[in-house]
This record gives C-alpha cells, sequence and structure tokens, in this order.
C-alpha cells in the first residue's frame, strides 16, 4: 500500500485538475482519487486501472449509444475544454468587436508559451494553427522552387499533402518523388535507406510522417531529419498523429519544420493545430497567406488569417491541463493497451492480418487490420449502419483495411463489442 503522506501529497496536486476536467464536484473528485494510482506506478500498470480511467471516460459527453473508434480524425474534447470555448465565445460576444477580434491578445501569448514548455521547443517558434494542414501547406508553399527541382515523400503520406505537392506540379513545374515503404515497416535502417536512395542533387524538400495516418506506423523522425540535413535538404513533419500520443518532445528529433493538429490527440478544441519552425529558419519561409515586411522573423507571422474566433486558440490552456493531468507517459500506455486488447482477440483468427506493427517502438494506439474474405468498404458500412461502431475504411493501393483508433474515453467494453460484431461478420457473412 502507498504511503499515505504520499497519496495525500497526490491528491493535492490533481485534485483541482480532475475536478475541472471531470466536471466533479470537489467530494466526488476525492473519491476518485482515492482509487487513483500514485505517482510511482509503472504507466503499464495504471494502464489497467479501471476505476481510473473510468473517471477520465466521464470527463466527455459524447454519445454512448455509438461506439467511437475514429478518434485519430477529429476527437472529442473533454468537458473542462467545451466549456472554455463557450467561455471565450460569451466574452468575445461581450465586446465590441474591435477588441474582441482585432484588439491585442496576451491570452494567446500564454497558450503558446505553454503549448511551447508542453512540447519542447521556444515561445517564438510556435505558431497556433487551425489543423495540420495548414501548418504543414504553410511549410509546403513557404519554399521557393523551380521547374524541375523535386520534393520527396512516401506513397502512404496524408493525400492533402500529396495534393499540396502535386498543385505545385502543376503550378510550378517541380517533380514529386514518393518512395514505398514495407506495411508494417519494423526496420528504421530500411526506412531511411529508402528515403535516401529516393534523394537526388535536384530534391529540394522532404516530407515524412512522424505516425503515418493510415495505419499508426511510426517512423525514425530524428534519423529521418538527420538524413535530410545530411543532403543539405529542408524536411518536414507532418505530426499530426504523433504530438500528444507519443511521448516524446519535438526538440528530441532535431527537426527544423513540425506540423500537428492539437484537435486529435490533445483533445483541443476542433479547428486548431500547431506549427512549430526553428528560430533561425523563419525568416526565409513565406507564410501561406500575406504578412507585412517587418514580420520576416516573427512566428506570428504565420498566424495572419484574417477575422477568426479566438475562443478555440484560447481554450487550448484547458486541454493542456487535462493532458498534463492524464500524464503523457500514461496516456500512451492506455492507448496501446486498449489496442492489444482487441487486436490480440482477433488475431486468433486466422483470416485476420493486422497492417500495424504491435510493437511500441513503430505504434501506439492506431492499427490497421483487414478480414480476407469481407469486403473493407461493405464491412465499414455494416459496422456502422447495424451496431453503430465507427472505424475508418482505408483503401490504399499498397493495401486496405479497417483503421481503429480507440481513445481514452473508450471503455473495454466498448472494444470487445467491437471485437463480436467482427467476429459475427466473419461467421456468418455480411448482407448481399
Amino acid at each position: 500500500m502507498p504511503h499515505p503522506n504520499r497519496r495525500e501529497m497526490l491528491g493535492a496536486l490533481l485534485l483541482p485538475a480532475v475536478a475541472a476536467c471531470a466536471g466533479l464536484d470537489p467530494h466526488r473528485a476525492r473519491i476518485a482519487l482515492a482509487a487513483a494510482p500514485p505517482a510511482h506506478v509503472p504507466p503499464e500498470e495504471v494502464a489497467e486501472d479501471e476505476d481510473f480511467w473510468a473517471e477520465v471516460s466521464r470527463a466527455f459527453t459524447h454519445d454512448r449509444t455509438l461506439i467511437n473508434l475514429n478518434n485519430g480524425g477529429v476527437a472529442p474534447s473533454p468537458r473542462v475544454v467545451q466549456d472554455s470555448v463557450k467561455r471565450w465565445m460569451d466574452y468575445a460576444n461581450n465586446q465590441p468587436p474591435s477588441l474582441s477580434l482585432l484588439g491585442s491578445h496576451p491570452e494567446i501569448e500564454v497558450v503558446r508559451e505553454r503549448l511551447a514548455r508542453t512540447f519542447g521547443a521556444g515561445a517564438d517558434e510556435i505558431a497556433i494553427t487551425r489543423n495540420a494542414s495548414e501548418s504543414l501547406l504553410i511549410c509546403q508553399n513557404g519554399f521557393d522552387l523551380q521547374p524541375g527541382d523535386e520534393v520527396l515523400t512516401s506513397t502512404q503520406d496524408y493525400p492533402r499533402m500529396v495534393a499540396g505537392f502535386r498543385q505545385r506540379e502543376r503550378r510550378d513545374g517541380i517533380k514529386l518523388v514518393q518512395v514505398q515503404l514495407p506495411v508494417p515497416c519494423e526496420d528504421d535502417a530500411e526506412a531511411v535507406r529508402r528515403f535516401e536512395a529516393a534523394i537526388t542533387p535536384r530534391t529540394r524538400l522532404m516530407l515524412f510522417s512522424h505516425m503515418i495516418n493510415l495505419t499508426g506506423q511510426v517512423l525514425p523522425a530524428r534519423e529521418l531529419v538527420a538524413l535530410a540535413r545530411r543532403h543539405d535538404v529542408p524536411c518536414i513533419v507532418d505530426g499530426a498523429h504523433a504530438l500528444a500520443q507519443l511521448d516524446f518532445r519535438i526538440e528530441d528529433l532535431d527537426c527544423d519544420y513540425y506540423g500537428s493538429s492539437l484537435h486529435k490527440w490533445l483533445y483541443a478544441p476542433h479547428g486548431t493545430g500547431l506549427l512549430y519552425v526553428r528560430q533561425d529558419k523563419i525568416h526565409d519561409l513565406w507564410p501561406l497567406m500575406a504578412a507585412g515586411p517587418e514580420q520576416v522573423d516573427n512566428i506570428r507571422k504565420f498566424e495572419e488569417i484574417g477575422t477568426h474566433p479566438l475562443a478555440p486558440f484560447l481554450a487550448i490552456g484547458d486541454a493542456l491541463d487535462f493532458h498534463a493531468a492524464l500524464g503523457p507517459e500514461r496516456k500512451a500506455a492506455r492507448l496501446r493497451w486498449l489496442r492489444d486488447r482487441w487486436t490480440s482477440r482477433l488475431l486468433q483468427n486466422d483470416r485476420v492480418r493486422l497492417h500495424t506493427s504491435l510493437d511500441p517502438r513503430w505504434s501506439c494506439g492506431i492499427a490497421t487490420v483487414q478480414v480476407d474474405g469481407l469486403d473493407t468498404a461493405k464491412l465499414q458500412q455494416w459496422l456502422w449502419g447495424q451496431h453503430r461502431i465507427l472505424v475508418t475504411g482505408i483503401k490504399h493501393a499498397e493495401f486496405e483495411g479497417l483503421r481503429v483508433s480507440p481513445s481514452v474515453n473508450t471503455l473495454p467494453d466498448e472494444v470487445d463489442r467491437f471485437c463480436e460484431a467482427v467476429e459475427a461478420a466473419m461467421r456468418d457473412g455480411l448482407p448481399a
């Protein structure tokens, strides 16, 4: 049994955050913390503590008549974040527009500093954007490229990022080169080798996914960044799924450009994202929308998007509180535990193939599964139509399957019901 002083200390530290995040009165929050694991318990043990995760689940408000296993798209925000957005919207509508929309907002700088401190960067290197696509397209369109220049990515990168390069092909006459990676890829050296083999004297820009959205595959980000730097090629890292799902710091990757959404695994308001640009690279990167020359060295030039609501951006701070209360290591361990629960069960059937490694070096909470003999699109539609289970159907040139992405508010019973439904489909077939 943990020392009572340790338990009391933990309660004193976490009580306000848990009470706020779960929408609990202090008495109920104190009861919840009585069952919460002490700080020294390994994350893998916390991952199995259903009392703790039941309280986490109650912090959310989503419809329990459906099973959301598509948190990799846009995840719901906990109640405390929803309430914060409403509070800031009320504030904006109670002020003259010139103050609430166009005036100076020191609160944004607090959010910026907290994002930088949480994820390992300088505050003057973090721009707050609307999503990963905006962050990455700033970088993709921010370099001066000439006809015949090559840009490098993989065949598994996010379609919008590929479309961004394809548009520059049509507009600027550049050439997009895409490398094919193993599925799954359990050899970091092989991933690096394939990218390196595609680099030529005409390569001017490289982009890769820290975590591939199709399968949850984690690529060796630091090694790929180092590869690009050895060849003097600027490198953009797509962190849409990695940030706040994996436990890491941007500074650990030694990268120059990193873009992510915050409405996925941070559970921030929908329409919030982050762009990291190393301080000495800001000057030469053009913003997506025009900014004055006085901002040429200022990270805030990437936030020049005209009038927009500030409430979602300001409520990011509450999402950071929630993330800290969970603990990044605990969160990642729980996501892997949920993934292992459903994959271990379905893999008992020989018809089931997994396109995602289960090794924690190459994955976390997302996995993509294919059932031989069942059409993926029909299986996805049947799961939703008959069972109200939401998953993502993946149809790629190299593979297909259902992408399954539980979150911290997912209950074990929900992934079990998903397994039962898939087992029924394998046993009985799908309706014609």
